[in-house]
């Protein structure tokens, strides 16, 4: 059990660069939450429902993260600083991942009957803070949910999802991020740049509005060549013909 505890205390430290040693880690709420919630969720298997639910209160109440003692979570599970929310039919692969203030939230079933209302993360998925992921979705292994997006649908393997409705940006993290992504954000387009410089979405959009500013200039020398060109042909008596 001092093997397995070892081992968890170090996937953790490999994902975040913030601790100096393994005694830092156990003091994150994120561990003890899930601490709490092996009991919680035993307790709960075993049809203990209401000792289930004093142990998930207890453990929110110390760490301001709800798990509830239903949902079924996997080996190093990682919730980073806290403020999460995690439903009931849940289910959680290894090596999962989640930042501050996400919610694993249910749907409400059409029919009025309880069934699977909440997402589904398989492996080394990577949740960054602020998003939700609502209703019965599966989220591919390896899948990166950027922060504050809203994910309604299933996410394919190794996609990254940003937005409000999420949505792909249509490169698989296998081509950029072999290993652990912090923060489940890539960081080139999405974040700001250093040091004041402008990024490249900037610029493009500065090449944009010149290029819209050129055409602009062109239209109207055309038309001030037009009316030029009929007011000559009126002088000369010949007819204009409007709308050529």
């Amino acid at each position: 059990m001092l093997g397995n505890l070892v081992r968890y205390l170090d996937s953790i430290v490999a994902r975040d660069p913030a601790p100096r040693s393994r005694w830092e880690v156990l003091l994150y709420p994120g561990v003890w939450a899930v601490f709490w919630h092996r009991i919680a969720h035993a307790l709960f298997r075993a049809d203990l429902f209401f000792l289930a639910r004093v142990v998930n209160h207890l453990s929110r109440f110390l760490t301001a993260i709800d798990i509830h003692p239903g949902a079924e979570i996997g080996r190093n599970f990682f919730i980073d600083h806290g403020f999460t929310v995690i439903g009931e039919t849940a289910i959680i692969g290894d090596n999962v991942t989640i930042y501050q203030c996400v919610t694993l939230g249910g749907s409400n079933p059409t029919n009025g009957v309880g069934g699977k209302r909440h997402p589904t993360l398989l492996d080394n998925v990577i949740v960054g803070s602020g998003a939700q992921i609502i209703g019965p979705v599966t989220i591919g292994r390896r899948a990166r949910i950027g922060a504050s997006a809203v994910v309604t649908e299933d996410v394919p393997e190794g996609a990254t999802m940003i937005g409000v409705k999420a949505r792909s940006t249509l490169v698989k993290a296998e081509t950029y991020a072999k290993d652990f992504m912090p923060y489940g954000t890539p960081c080139k387009e999405p974040c700001e740049p250093v040091g004041g410089q402008r990024g490249h979405s900037e610029q493009r959009i500065d090449e944009l509005e010149e290029q819209v500013a050129r055409l602009g200039a062109r239209v109207e020398a055309l038309l001030a060549e037009r009316e030029q060109q009929e007011r000559v042909s009126e002088r000369a008596g010949e007819p204009v013909l409007k709308g050529i």
